[in-house]
């Protein structure tokens, strides 16, 4: 089945005051957010979902990555990234996965704004109106906290039970006033290996 798009939306949030107080750099927030057409719907159980895959996936990701790195102004500027799918209830589970848990998809974004780390992510089913969270974390240190965050938005008209959410999010900067400290401090602190903090 080929891919459907029912509509695009770009969702850009900035934060001037947190906390009180006015952030020396204010944080953007950027969600690119595909509304389509769950190619898998009304077939049953589908063994195999790889066909569909790879005919959407790749298309997905590049269309949501380009909206993103127009919003942020470069692939450079996006300094945090995640990803998230959000299938409507005559879907599985499976359906939400599908799509943005593929090299296609991950590496369109991922080459797009210059990663190294793995994409944040989470997959839901929901109804109209269904949360859409996405999480990010920093596109090179996995481990810097300043940069964990989650963008959330809903559509009041999605997922109909036959569709698909799938979305991209990015942030250009970390929160405003980040006081944690970093990872690699507090396995110092606790004299753990830095390169096996679980001791596994």
């Amino acid at each position: 089945m080929p891919l459907e798009i029912r509509r695009t939306l770009l969702h850009v949030e900035d934060t001037f005051v947190d906390g009180g107080r006015v952030a020396e750099r204010p944080l953007k927030l950027i969600a690119a957010v595909a509304i389509l057409k769950n190619p898998w719907a009304g077939s049953g159980f589908v063994e195999n979902l790889r066909p569909e895959i790879r005919e959407i996936s790749p298309v997905i990701g590049k269309k949501l990555s380009d909206m993103i790195v127009e919003a942020a102004g470069s692939g450079d500027a996006v300094e945090a990234y995640g990803k998230c799918s959000v299938v409507g209830m005559g879907g599985e589970m499976e359906h939400a996965a599908a799509l943005i848990h593929t090299v296609p998809f991950g590496n369109q974004y991922r080459s797009a704004v210059g990663a190294k780390t793995y994409l944040a992510f989470s997959n839901t089913r929901g109804g109209a109106n269904a949360p859409i969270s996405i999480p990010l974390m920093d596109k090179h240190d996995g481990g810097r906290r300043s940069h964990y965050l989650t963008i959330q938005l809903s559509i009041p008209d999605a997922p109909a039970h036959d569709e698909l959410i799938v979305a991209l999010g990015a942030s250009v900067g970390g929160r405003p006033h980040d006081r944690l400290g970093c990872r690699e401090d507090d396995l110092r602190e606790y004299n753990l290996d830095l390169d096996n903090p679980a001791g596994v």
